[in-house]
């Protein structure tokens, strides 16, 4: 038994916000945004859209596309680090009320922007060991909500919206989720990270004064660790799998920043053609970046059933990983 993508789907919010919308929330410009992270546009959840409302729509696309009714489903898992409620519930069991899934497990996971290849290593895991069928997976984030939208170095960088996928078993190797590679290293916990509103450092007007519940990043820091990093785990799981950069029909990177998946690209000799780029125009949307540029191929008519895909993403904690899978999407 084999775990197969069978379907994806996303939802981009429809409020987008230039690069001259941001200059006038912050000082920066169009010219230093584009020229440091390739960011035109992002998009930000209404005020009233939480992150399970996104990832609610994001998971009825892709479950039309598969065909798949919600008493179908086995599990529904989401990824995420903007969830609805810090403790509880969890998002997931929010997004399962939402669809109608009813008495079936749902948890959320804390990987950052690796979170949707975590999510595909664990449904991986609980189908070939025949544990489920049918699993739903979404990375899903409303950034906005923990962004400071007075500091430059960041607020530019990130987006919301919501990626989904069916993850189904098949007997058919051909279809298969190849293989998920997934680590981690608290070792550089403080390059990115939201310090406040945890027991660390629990809510209070202290915290709020110092605005310790945002994003903070050591940028440099990790712009340099995720080029290292992401180019090393690629070429470990081409290796293992006897695969090369030529045998890959798309390689899909998480959406971080334009320079750092050029540098990727380059490093392990993939073409520009081959390089799923759509940072341009969502940002950074964590959890949600691969699914969403995945969508994005699919819906443009440039992703196929029987192409082979590399997925790599890098996140906060740090956390990094890889998967290679064929497409067969409906």
């Amino acid at each position: 038994m084999y775990a197969s993508l069978r379907s994806i789907g996303a939802y981009i919010p429809q409020k987008a916000f230039t690069n001259a919308d941001m200059e006038k929330m912050v000082e920066t410009s169009d010219e230093w945004i584009k020229k440091r992270t390739g960011i035109k546009t992002r998009h930000f959840a209404e005020a009233n859209e939480a992150t399970s409302d996104l990832a609610t729509k994001a998971a009825k696309v892709a479950m039309e596309r598969a065909g798949v009714k919600p008493e179908e489903i086995d599990m529904l898992i989401t990824a995420t680090i903007s969830p609805d409620y810090l403790c509880m519930p969890s998002t997931a069991c929010v997004i399962a009320h939402n669809l109608g899934i009813e008495d079936k497990p749902a948890f959320d996971i804390s990987a950052a922007c690796s979170g949707f290849i975590y999510l595909l290593s664990i449904a991986k895991a609980y189908i070939e060991s025949g544990m489920a069928k049918m699993i739903l997976v979404i990375g899903a984030e409303k950034l906005s909500a923990i962004t400071d939208f007075t500091d430059r170095s960041t607020c530019v960088l990130f987006g919301d919206g919501a990626g989904a996928a069916i993850i189904g078993a098949t007997d058919s190797k051909e279809e298969a989720i190849l293989d998920v590679n997934i680590a981690a290293n608290g070792k550089y916990q403080d390059f990115l990270m939201t310090p406040g509103c945890g027991s660390r450092h629990p809510a209070s007007q202290e915290v709020i004064d110092q605005r310790l519940q945002f994003m903070k990043m050591k940028g440099n820091e990790t712009f340099k660790l995720a080029v290292k990093t992401l180019s090393n785990d690629v070429k470990e799981i081409l290796e293992r799998n006897h695969l090369t950069s030529k045998e890959i029909h798309h390689f899909i990177p998480h959406q971080a920043n334009y320079r750092i998946i050029k540098a990727v690209g380059d490093l392990l000799d993939f073409t520009p053609e081959q390089i799923a780029i759509t940072v341009d125009r969502f940002g950074n949307t964590s959890a949600a970046s691969i699914p969403m540029a995945m969508n994005a191929l699919y819906e443009e008519g440039r992703l196929k059933n029987g192409e082979k895909v590399l997925l790599d993403a890098f996140g906060g904690g740090l956390t990094w990983g890889s998967a290679i899978l064929t497409f067969c999407g409906r």
